[in-house]
């Protein structure tokens, strides 16, 4: 059950053939995506999403992406959608063919929310700690690496779920060489200590997060304290829950890290779950 719209309104059929095969986001990850909940026709964090589209184009100076008409063709594609419940949407903007007319690629997509998404959400996650590789100092310093742009080149993240799952952990927590947090390959890490929520700034070259960003506004308006800092890894083992926000898997609780069993904390998780609900109440 998939629905697809380009960006004028037009609705295609999903399993036809619609990408051209020089088009440069499939030829060379060149493009950027972002990924939305929809729950019960609504869908969540749509201008967030949409801004960090943006965000993420602009780092690959690709042309500026009309996000009037990203929005519409968003909730077309919601409109079209033949059930209730939950269904994600998938924004592609690619830079277009190779040999094309200069014309960009930019479509929407519809998907189903999988059993293994909504199962994680409940019974929570093992994850291992990989090496991402650089320095937080770097992203600053080197804008061409695109770190903290939601790119197609995500060949790295994909590898590295295939090792975390050789290992037989489900998830992968990725740290920097100065040994502090930087995210998962698909969400982002919150650290829980004594009623204050942490999370990595987007200075350190991680992906601002939607989720987090939502789960930390109820927690403040409910009392919690929210930092958005760097944070060792060594206070993944020592926290009082390590999660992982994402649009899709919402708040995911850590249960185990490189084999080591963590806190087990289901009335927090059912806490902060229930504070991200009360952003859409």
């Amino acid at each position: 059950m998939r629905v697809l719209a380009l960006l004028d309104g037009t609705l295609l059929d999903p399993d036809g053939h619609h990408i051209r095969v020089d088009d440069l986001g499939l030829l060379r990850g060149d493009g950027v995506f972002e990924t939305v909940l929809v729950v019960d026709g609504r869908p969540r964090e749509l201008g967030p999403h949409l801004r960090r589209l943006a965000r993420s184009a602009r780092l690959l100076d690709l042309p500026a992406p009309d996000l009037a008409a990203w929005e519409r063709t968003c909730l077309l594609v919601v409109d079209e959608w033949p059930a209730a419940g939950e269904m994600a949407l998938k924004l592609v903007y690619t830079r277009g063919p190779e040999f094309g007319d200069g014309s960009t690629t930019a479509y929407v997509l519809g998907l189903p929310i999988t059993e293994s998404q909504l199962a994680a959400r409940v019974s929570g996650v093992s994850a291992v700690t990989l090496a991402r590789g650089f320095d937080p100092a770097i992203a600053a310093a080197a804008p061409w690496l695109l770190l903290g742009a939601k790119t197609l080149s995500y060949a790295v993240n994909m590898a590295a779920f295939r090792h975390a799952k050789a290992l037989g952990a489900d998830e992968v927590i990725f740290t920097a060489a100065d040994d502090t947090v930087l995210e998962g390959p698909t969400s982002t890490v919150v650290v829980v200590q004594d009623r204050v929520l942490r999370t990595i700034p987007p200075s350190s070259g991680v992906l601002e997060g939607t989720t987090q960003g939502a789960l930390f506004r109820a927690a403040e308006r409910a009392g919690w304290t929210t930092r958005v800092e760097p944070v060792p890894v060594a206070d993944l083992r020592t926290a009082d829950a390590v999660f992982l926000a994402s649009s899709v898997r919402k708040v995911t609780q850590v249960r185990g890290l490189d084999g080591v069993e963590l806190a087990h904390q289901p009335d927090l998780h059912a806490e902060l779950m229930a504070l991200h609900e009360s952003e859409y109440a």
